[in-house]
């Protein structure tokens, strides 16, 4: 949650932002913040580039997270939870999920409670349907083989 409340602040964005005014967000603070605008060697210049990256990673981070996107990418998160679950691991907030068909969900805000819930689920996949997979916010970390 630390992470997408990073990125909204350095984007300005609502939870409700589209991805048409993220994307012009985006441009502006790129040719903003771009490191050729600066002099080689100088502070900013090492500022700039630190703040493109910055600008970058949040970028895609939060086109991920975007409503849009998960719309779109609905089906195939229910195909990869279908596959059933092969690992998990909480990080914080942050539970990864790694499926059996080798994608991989991050899903953001899960507490340590409903983690040892999971853990001790008898059916971890049931409980992860109805507990999880459709209740936190979520990302795509990494795609299907």
């Amino acid at each position: 949650m630390k992470r997408i409340n990073e990125y909204k602040k350095l984007f300005n964005a609502e939870s409700d932002t589209d991805l048409k005014t993220l994307k012009t967000t985006y441009r502006n603070l790129v040719k903003e913040w771009h490191p050729d605008k600066f002099i080689a060697n100088d502070e900013l210049a090492l500022e700039a580039e630190h703040k493109s990256r910055q600008i970058i990673d949040g970028y895609h981070f939060l086109v991920s997270i975007a409503p849009e996107t998960i719309a779109a990418n609905q089906e195939e998160h229910l195909c990869s939870a279908e596959s059933g679950i092969a690992d998990f691991k909480l990080k914080g907030q942050l539970l990864e999920v790694s499926f059996m068909d080798g994608s991989t969900y991050e899903y953001f805000g899960v507490s340590k409670n409903i983690f040892t819930r999971l853990i001790n689920a008898d059916k971890q996949l049931r409980f992860a349907k109805r507990n999880i997979f459709n209740s936190y916010l979520y990302r795509r970390a990494k795609k299907a083989a």
